[in-house]
């Protein structure tokens, strides 16, 4: 396999790649930091050897979250790039057959894993050395783990690569798989451990698919989220059994894509809604709500922004019907939260639960927002239309303001239709009132933040591919890159430490406003609404105003988070970077 040309094509093209570089040299950096802030300066010996299980934790979940976050770009950018450069016609065209390829690129990109798990080698030895940790029961399971994820995901990746018809379509479906695949498939179990019956036994099986509950159990910390119940379920085997399975299926659906007609792929010319019977067209009225996508669209009025209906019209799932699905989607996981929320209530408890729709909540944000916004500029650079938009008499201010409505709108729906749940707690438990509405707040910073960061990197770059890589990057370091910290709160890192890291985290401020375990408000006051802001009744709405100034009162205390305060300044400043970022785009080159 070594002898394999595309290997060494494959290896070599990517320790090139200012990517590697970068990853190669973070993860270093991450590892000794991370050995130099534990490592011991006291004379006395720790022979029971906590320390260096302390720092074994934190080193674990480092290089899971790198792998299965980082190395799959690689192989999702792999068969189409080589399509769209023409290259793979000559390679499908030499006496190569195509599993020669296939496992070319495999084994190149499983090398490039090789070198990052040997990279993380020194860092491991220097625990080791510190005692408390066997080679037999930690070490060896851990890095087992991770080559099978790493294994997994890149199979993923080429399977992806093989099916989508761009690169950043690949990028966004291979990401929006890898959260799917390492924290949405932990739901289910979340709601069903400890019960009894088939449906328990099958969320105990599905949540084995992400590599995070064996290496749980391999460092010592349990189930996830088992409050304090035993599971008696191995999930170091499960994982090798469904990893083995979803990484044969990966690479049977590539396979079988990877000939000469992924070079030619016929796509249907569509039947628009007035060529249909009358039938048809009533129906299609009535299952779209009057906005069916293949009718023709009227003329854009003068009032609106032509650039929000162009991106509308123009982007796949900015259109109208994809939008009513996702809503339709959301509203019944929302329902079906309601649902478990009366149910699992007394058993949970209402900050369970809504911990729970919490985490599901940001993640949809985190999913979705900059698969939107991050190829708003980007795209237009790269395809050439950028030109084309200057050429119209339409400003820059608002060619920006419907780019980001674009987004912006199809978010605020999305998350509206995820809010029936709240409602169905605050009729349990009516003081959630006040606490529902904060985590609103951190849900509608949440997007804000995000949809700025993504739009200022699709400004950055003129690759889409490129944009959407650092943009979930970036993301995906905010909303679970400080949780790092967390996890290693009391142990290399004090309260202090880990809530200065979570201050720019909103995720971690909702979890502190409905009291989830392990975030308590009065340890974590930075994150809890303290922050006390006054005004005077006349600075406020009229809606506010006028009961307010009923009442007899004459100034107004609203309670702020300090990461509420710390993430607007964030979006602020990536909003005006944004905004001199287009200005310098629209002046003449």
């Amino acid at each position: 396999m070594l002898q394999n040309p595309i290997v060494q094509r494959e290896l070599i093209g990517m320790m090139r790649t200012r990517k590697a570089i970068v990853i190669q040299a973070s993860l270093v950096i991450l590892f000794a930091l991370l050995l130099l802030l534990r490592w011991p300066v006291d004379p006395i010996a720790d022979v029971t050897g906590v320390k260096s299980m302390q720092v074994f934790k934190l080193f674990s979940y480092g290089i899971l979250t790198a792998l299965i976050f980082l190395v799959p770009v690689f192989p999702a950018t792999s068969v189409i790039r080589e399509r769209n450069s023409g290259t793979l016609a000559l390679l499908l065209n030499s006496p190569m057959k195509p599993t020669e390829i296939y496992f070319g690129k495999l084994t190149g990109v499983m090398m490039f894993v090789m070198q990052l798990l040997i990279l993380s080698i020194p860092s491991l030895a220097a625990c080791y050395v510190m005692g408390g940790i066997s080679m037999q029961q930690q070490v060896l399971p851990l890095y087992g783990v991770l080559l099978l994820a790493a294994l997994q995901y890149s199979t993923m990746g080429l399977m992806v690569s093989c099916l989508a018809g761009s690169i950043d379509s690949a990028l966004k479906i291979t990401y929006r798989l890898v959260l799917f695949m390492s924290v949405v498939v932990l739901g289910p179990h979340l709601f069903l451990q400890g019960a009894t019956g088939s449906l328990s036994v099958i969320a105990s099986w599905i949540r084995c698919i992400s590599p995070l509950p064996p290496v749980m159990d391999i460092i010592g910390h349990g189930d996830v989220g088992a409050q304090g119940m035993d599971t008696n379920i191995n999930s170091i085997t499960n994982y090798i059994i469904l990893s083995l399975a979803l990484t044969c299926t990966f690479i049977m659906v590539a396979l079988v894509q990877l000939n000469r007609r992924i070079l030619d792929r016929a796509k249907s010319a569509g039947v628009m809604t007035h060529q249909m019977s009358t039938f048809a067209q009533r129906f299609r009225m009535i299952l779209y709500m009057g906005m069916d996508p293949k009718k023709r669209a009227p003329l854009i009025p003068g009032y609106v922004n032509p650039v929000l209906i162009k991106e509308f019209r123009s982007r796949r799932f900015g259109r109208v019907h994809w939008i009513i699905r996702t809503m339709v989607v959301c509203v019944v996981i929302s329902l079906f939260l309601a649902i478990q929320s009366t149910v699992y209530t007394e058993q949970w408890g209402v900050d369970i639960i809504g911990g729970i729709m919490v985490v599901l909540q940001v993640g949809l944000v985190v999913i979705i927002t900059p698969s939107l916004a991050s190829g708003l500029i980007s795209s237009e650079l790269e395809s050439g239309s950028w030109r084309l938009l200057l050429l119209t008499p339409i400003n820059s201010r608002r060619i920006l303001v419907g780019k980001l409505l674009s987004v912006a709108v199809t978010i605020f729906l999305i998350v509206l239709a995820t809010l029936p749940g709240y409602i169905v707690l605050m009729v349990i438990d009516f003081t959630l009132v006040t606490q529902i509405w904060q985590v609103c707040v951190c849900l509608l910073m949440t997007c804000i933040m995000v949809l700025a960061i993504s739009a200022l990197v699709s400004s950055l770059f003129r690759a889409t591919a490129t944009a959407t890589a650092v943009s979930f990057s970036i993301v995906i370091l905010i909303f679970a890159g400080t949780f790092l910290f967390w996890l290693g709160k009391g142990a290399p890192f004090n309260v202090e430490t880990v809530e200065k890291a979570l201050v720019v985290n909103p995720l971690a401020t909702a979890l502190t406003i409905m009291g989830t375990p392990g975030f308590d408000a009065a340890e974590f006051q930075l994150l809890a609404p303290q922050v006390m802001w006054k005004a005077e009744l006349n600075d406020l709405w009229p809606a506010v105003r006028v009961p307010l100034e009923a009442m007899g009162a004459q100034r107004v205390s609203v309670p702020l988070s300090w990461n509420w305060i710390v993430t607007g300044g964030i979006s602020l400043v990536c909003f005006l970077l944004l905004y001199i970022r287009v200005k310098l785009l629209t002046k003449p080159q």
